[in-house]
């Protein structure tokens, strides 16, 4: 009896804190973890993939959260009884409420990473995005939402070559998991006002079919030789060149060059090129895109189609910060749980840029007047006081870069106590934990 009294009081016990940023996010997914040690693990992936340790393995994210073991963490990603969908779903769910049913642009892209030997599942030579030629890899295909210029990750589906499948598994293109997804993300009822996408989804009718399905704008890349039907007498021509100012994510601004190229008479879907010099065409800084948006587009085009070439960098920058390949997994029910790790770090960063914040004022407001002190955090001298997705994570790691240097420190405290230095570290922690900007509750 004593036993199981104490097998009980394990399982009641409140799991560890980290720092408040993260404890508050991550509450919202609490009661998807049976047991408290797997809740516990679910909060420092958190705290060590935000972290600045530059490979994500779960060695080094076990040293810089001061568990003794990486076997906990292993345990946790690849036996413990959680589900990836329910995970999903909530994140989902925390993401529409935040919106509150404010409309987004959608980024469909693919992404690809180098894999090596033949063991881990679905990995094939093929094309891979982050090296530009076919190689040993893995590829998925992957939704984006943008809102006022910072992104967040919607959905994930790894692409499955032919030689890969296993037993149950269909096999479908890249165009059928896109088109998957923008039904599943219409379903979950997200305002989608914009899709941009790359000329392999540009140029399938299939995709665009399922976009018009929905009534949904889009704004795709195709191919310089893309090919148009046209009736005897009819022809292709040129609009002349405009200059523009195409404006970027930082409100910074370069020269670019658009025109319409008009297949035969008007048509609802036109046809634009932009270039950054009408006379030399470079291959690297020219596109050629497809549209249904209406109206003088001359501005407004440049500035929509170049959301997707930043979005685009700025998940190789979330890959790079957040370890999206940095798991040592071979079985893909595995790797499906880091990447849905990963989406949720990405997400709770996204949910902290003053954007996202600012949709929920209300309940941003009710959070001020909760805090016992009023400290600004602003004055750190390494602040970043601009509001792009990285400025987020970097303000973030400073949050929790006190517990981080704390556990680092602690052990030899027990070698030299110095209880002037523990009561510090205890006065800074707690003053990071004054730093609560609201969320959602799911």
């Amino acid at each position: 009896m004593d036993v199981e009294l104490q097998i009980l009081k394990h399982l009641a016990r409140d799991a560890h804190p980290t720092v408040a940023i993260i404890d508050e996010y991550c509450a919202d997914y609490k009661d998807l973890f049976k047991e408290v040690r797997n809740y516990e693990c679910f909060k420092y992936l958190h705290l060590g993939i935000i972290s600045t340790i530059k490979r994500k393995s779960l060695p080094e994210i076990a040293k810089v959260v001061s568990i003794n073991s990486a076997q906990s963490l292993h345990h946790f990603l690849a036996n413990s009884d959680w589900s990836v969908d329910e995970l999903k779903q909530r994140r989902l769910n925390k993401l529409k409420q935040v919106l509150n049913g404010q409309a987004i642009t959608v980024v469909i892209d693919e992404t690809g990473d180098r894999k090596k030997g033949k063991k881990t599942d679905y990995v094939a030579r093929q094309y891979l995005g982050s090296v530009g030629k076919i190689d040993n890899g893995i590829v998925s295909v992957n939704a984006y939402g943008v809102y006022s210029n910072i992104t967040f990750p919607l959905m994930v589906k790894v692409f499955k070559p032919k030689g890969t499948l296993k037993e149950g598994d269909k096999y479908k293109t890249k165009i059928e998991l896109a088109s998957e997804m923008i039904t599943e993300l219409m379903e979950e009822g997200f305002q989608i006002e914009l899709v941009l996408a790359d000329s392999l989804y540009g140029e399938s009718s299939q995709f665009i079919r399922k976009l018009d399905e929905y009534n949904l704008a889009y704004v795709v890349a195709i191919r310089s030789n893309h090919g148009v039907w046209l009736p005897a007498g009819q022809s292709v021509r040129a609009n002349n060149w405009c200059k523009f100012e195409r404006t970027f994510s930082n409100q910074k601004s370069e020269t670019r060059y658009i025109r319409e190229i008009i297949y035969g008479k008007k048509r609802t879907i036109t046809y634009w090129e932009i270039t950054t010099d009408p006379e030399t065409m470079p291959e690297n800084s020219t596109s050629f895109v497809m549209t249904n948006l209406q109206g003088n587009l001359k501005k407004t085009l440049g500035d929509l189609y170049g959301l997707r070439t930043w979005v685009e960098y700025g998940f190789r920058q979330c890959k790079q910060e957040l370890g999206w390949t940095d798991y040592r997994f071979t079985n893909f029910q595995h790797i499906e749980r880091w990447w849905e790790i990963i989406f949720c770090v990405y997400t709770m960063i996204s949910l902290n840029s003053p954007a996202l914040l600012a949709l929920n004022q209300s309940r941003q407001i009710e959070a001020e007047g909760q805090r016992t002190s009023h400290i600004d955090f602003s004055n750190h001298q390494q602040w970043n006081h601009e509001s792009g997705w990285k400025n987020v994570l970097n303000n973030l790691r400073l949050i929790v870069q006190p517990l981080l240097l704390f556990w680092l420190i602690y052990p030899w405290l027990d070698i030299f106590p110095n209880s002037q230095l523990l009561l510090g570290f205890n006065h800074l922690i707690a003053a990071m934990n004054q730093f609560k900007p609201c969320y959602a509750s799911g």
